[in-house]
């Protein structure tokens, strides 16, 4: 058999590491998806290009390792755009792969062939944290190396490599690729910051800690507690930081950011020690936090280091920081903090609301959901109440609040279980507005027999915008019977209420395959405070 530039990309793949690759098949990329197919790589083959970009980042997210994506030229590259910048904003590892015309049309030429751009890459320069072009077939292993250790380095994210047709089709004499070197660059803090964060919190007489995502994606979680437990320091999580830190231990906040209370509580302390955030809006309260005292912000990617609040901001990945510092820390005693105290004014909000629906429904998914197993939430009412109140457990919690696009959750939730390979069940949330965009993903699950429950919470429309409408416009939706469309591919589905709710998921993540559970049901937001509010329209 003649070896073509395609079997590189694939060899290379596989030596990298690689075992799934997402994807959809597309004229300029046939050669290689021959390759792909020769291969013992495990292919999950999309009915979308934006879905397939989804499923390749929740498949990185459960895994922690670079996922591959494939695609083809033009309009197949471009669909991605919207779940690589999901990937980017969240720091996901998505090595994106796509086909381009054939070089003899390249540089400007403009020769009118199909799918022709002129300049594809440029269209994702602004997007991913690195673009990488491939001009003969000699340079594959290389290119995927470099982008491998790009998109694995604190702070991950996605990259992107760029092949034309003719090289992945066209006979290569490179030898079968056994070995790349792409060891991803470790981010460590420069000593003398460590030394002065070490003094600040040692001194600190009502220190805090603030928990990002760089945390969990550092799997820094037990370096998090040990140095919380010697400063007697309370930990919130934002919400891309869910499972930083345990939900019941004493010194948890939890993840009521946006609530007054908390927002104040954290201001309160006289050193605020950030860990893999960029105090953002969503961590910030939408910018109504104030700090009293000084902030220490641990940012793997240096563009957020004291972009929003004054900080000692220190570069580095959360993993070598904790690990770091928890060694220089004395344990000191302390006023113990009223975290309980905390909790329960937050507690008597919500109970002066009208959400024992709300707070209901959230507990029976809970319930039903093993420990062990991931969620992951859409943009829908119910996501935005996850954010602050779920439990994430072991399982681990995931969202698409990195840059809030409709329709995640399914498709990423179809990667995480094409990781899982059966062994537990995984659990995607969404709106019936957000619904409609991956429907075709219950052909992939499907055919895949993936097992993943898939809860749609149909509201008539686009609920989580009627609330931040005072006339909502443009947010009421034709649906379709939801139950029979999943049926239709096989799929088995219930059609649900909230006072059933916990037996029918309770059944349905037990299901050796997908399923799809229907909860007609509208929800309601918890209301923002007086201040919160203010700051909002203004």
């Amino acid at each position: 058999m003649t070896r073509i530039g395609a079997d590189l990309v694939v060899e290379t793949l596989k030596a990298l590491g690689a075992d799934t690759v997402f994807g959809e098949p597309g004229q300029h990329a046939l050669g290689l998806f021959d390759a792909l197919r020769r291969s013992d790589l495990r292919y999950v083959g999309n009915r979308t290009e934006p879905s397939a970009a989804f499923a390749a980042d929740g498949h990185a997210r459960l895994t922690g390792r670079v996922t591959p994506l494939v695609v083809s030229t033009g309009p197949g590259a471009l669909l991605t755009l919207a779940g690589l910048h999901e990937a980017v904003s969240s720091s996901s590892p998505v090595l994106g792969i796509s086909s381009q015309i054939p070089s003899d049309g390249l540089g400007g030429r403009r020769r009118g062939y199909l799918h022709e751009l002129p300049d594809q890459q440029a269209s994702f320069r602004d997007v991913v944290k690195s673009v990488h072009v491939v001009r003969t077939a000699a340079q594959i292993p290389a290119a995927l190396a470099e982008a491998w250790r790009s998109a694995s380095t604190a702070p991950t994210g996605p990259v992107w490599v760029e092949i034309p047709q003719d090289v992945l089709a066209g006979p290569t004499v490179q030898p079968p690729v056994l070995s790349v070197d792409a060891e991803p660059r470790i981010l460590r803090a420069q000593a003398e910051l460590v030394a002065e964060a070490v003094k600040l919190l040692d001194a600190a007489k009502r220190p805090m800690i603030l928990a990002g995502g760089g945390v969990v994606r550092a799997g820094a979680q037990e370096a998090l507690l040990a140095l919380a437990e010697r400063l007697g320091a309370p930990v919130a999580s934002t919400f891309g930081g869910r499972g930083a830190f345990p939900w019941e231990h004493p010194l948890s906040l939890r993840s009521w950011l946006e609530d007054r209370h908390t927002t104040e509580f954290l201001a309160s302390a006289d050193v605020l020690l950030v860990v893999g955030s960029g105090l953002g809006e969503l961590s910030t309260n939408y910018g109504t936090f104030r700090p009293g005292g000084r902030v220490i912000q641990v940012e793997a990617d240096a563009a957020r280091l004291a972009a929003n609040y004054p900080a000692l901001g220190i570069h580095a990945d959360a993993g070598e920081f904790l690990s770091e510092v928890v060694k220089h820390i004395a344990v000191r005693d302390r006023p113990a903090p009223d975290t309980a105290g905390l909790l329960a004014r937050v507690g008597a909000r919500l109970d002066g609301q009208d959400l024992a629906l709300e707070r209901d429904t959230l507990a029976a998914i809970r319930e039903a959901l093993p420990d062990d197993s991931p969620s992951f939430w859409d943009m829908t009412i119910l996501g935005y109440w996850a954010w602050s109140a779920w439990d994430p457990r072991s399982g681990g919690m995931h969202t698409a609040q990195g840059s809030g696009g409709l329709g995640w959750a399914f498709p990423a939730a179809v990667g995480a279980a094409a990781a899982l390979r059966g062994n537990r069940p995984v659990l995607a949330v969404s709106g019936d507005g957000g619904a409609m965009y991956g429907l075709a993903e219950l052909a992939t699950a499907a055919q895949h027999k993936l097992r993943v429950t898939w809860l749609i919470v149909d509201d008539g429309g686009y609920g989580i915008l009627r609330e931040y409408m005072d006339t909502p416009y443009g947010t009421e939706l034709t649906r379709p019977d939801f139950v029979a469309l999943a049926r239709s591919f096989g799929v088995s589905a219930t059609l649900s209420s909230p006072a059933g709710l916990a037996s029918d998921m309770i059944n349905s993540l037990a299901a050796d395959g997908p399923s799809v559970v229907v909860l007609p049901a509208v929800f309601k937001m918890f209301a923002p405070t007086h201040q919160e509010v203010q700051w909002r329209t203004t």
